[in-house]
């Protein structure tokens, strides 16, 4: 159709008459594209790489460590002084520790509770070393004194209930 006649008509149908039953062209030498693929090749892309990682991570949660009182700390030290004598003894405990780990990215950390069987304590490092056997503890065969912020077991349960 000539230019002048397009701007009378404002009719699509009629403007692109000639073209408009036309079959849809394929080429010959390439497969038709699934719409999924078509689809994809204009789909949005990430231009913000490890944008949502940073996100998720300033969103997390974290716990500040508690400082435990006199009367905590007195109850902790007697339950360790108990663990050692029993070790010293030749037994080994299965008791459940709960301990403080830190945030390696952030301020805080996390609380969580070890159950293991203690296999020695080294006084000189002020740690707990377990046998490592079991779930959790398999990460956390030792356990520093200034990160375990309570100790429960049988063995050392009565003294929980001691009065002051």
């Amino acid at each position: 159709m000539a230019k002048d006649n397009i701007k009378k008509i404002n009719d699509p149908r009629l403007i692109y008459a000639d073209i408009i039953d036309l079959p849809h062209w394929q080429s010959p030498t390439r497969p038709h594209m699934s719409p999924n693929d078509r689809s994809a090749q204009f789909a949005s892309y990430k231009s913000l790489r490890g944008y949502e990682d940073m996100v998720h991570e300033e969103a997390r949660q974290t716990e500040k460590e508690l400082q435990l009182e006199d009367r905590e700390l007195q109850r902790l030290n007697q339950k360790l002084t108990l663990l050692s004598d029993v070790l010293e003894d030749g037994e080994h405990p299965k008791l459940t520790f709960t301990i403080f780990i830190p945030d390696p990215r952030k301020s805080g950390g996390t609380y969580a509770e070890v159950t293991d069987t203690v296999k020695r304590i080294d006084p000189a490092a002020r740690k707990v070393i377990l046998t490592g056997t079991e779930g959790f503890a398999k990460a956390h065969k030792t356990l520093s004194f200034d990160r375990i912020t309570a100790i429960r077991g049988d063995l050392v349960d009565y003294i929980d209930e001691e009065k002051p």
